[in-house]
């Protein structure tokens, strides 16, 4: 399959963190922007939850604890699940 040169700018501090996760995860930068873009086709959008937190979501605990939920949800794409198959991995 014919590939792609993609180039952007990004700050050199940004790179060398990110650089430094992504080795602790045995991934280059190349592989991890890949991994990325995978998974953004296969999701159709960000692989990720953006939202802007609202004016009192900081000070909420349950608005808080819904959002760790959500986003553990996201992650390990459940948001899909019948409340059988749900059941079903609870008592595993």
């Amino acid at each position: 399959m014919p590939s792609s040169l993609l180039q952007f700018r990004i700050d050199n501090r940004l790179k060398e963190e990110a650089s430094h996760v992504f080795a602790q995860l045995g991934l280059d930068l190349p592989t991890a922007v890949r991994i990325f873009l995978t998974r953004s086709v296969q999701v159709r959008g960000i692989p990720f939850v953006m939202q802007l937190p609202s004016e009192d979501s900081d000070s909420n605990p349950a608005i808080l604890a819904m959002d760790r939920m959500n986003n553990i949800v996201a992650e390990h794409s459940v948001s899909d699940m019948s409340l059988d198959e749900i059941n079903m991995e609870i008592q595993q």
